[in-house]
């Protein structure tokens, strides 16, 4: 049996793909794919930096609003809508929105 010029090419072409192949899909242990991961989460957070004073009223405003619409719900099973209501609920959605958003990135 001849090996062409082509078969030999295309074995050697075979071998060497492969071994890039092996190269490039190494397998990381748990504990290294957990460090790379919060590594790049504080290379993130140090590109955006937190207004934590902000953030602190926000939350604090969020916890007022919170509270007072305990007594409002609690109203509205003797039949007494607050007119506020549902601005206070969509300020609350939109100020824990925005909390999030910022701890979480």
């Amino acid at each position: 049996m001849k090996l062409t010029h082509v078969t030999v090419c295309l074995a050697v072409m075979l071998v060497l793909s492969l071994s890039c192949v092996a190269q490039n899909s190494r397998v990381l242990p748990p504990q290294m794919r957990h460090a790379q991961e919060l590594q790049a989460q504080n290379e993130s957070m140090d590109s955006h930096p937190v207004d934590t004073q902000a953030l602190a009223r926000e939350a604090d405003e969020l916890a007022t609003l919170a509270a007072s619409v305990r007594p409002d719900v609690h109203n509205l099973s003797r039949g007494i809508l607050a007119k506020d209501l549902a601005q206070k609920l969509k300020q609350i959605e939109k100020l824990s929105k925005h909390l999030r958003s910022e701890v979480t990135r």
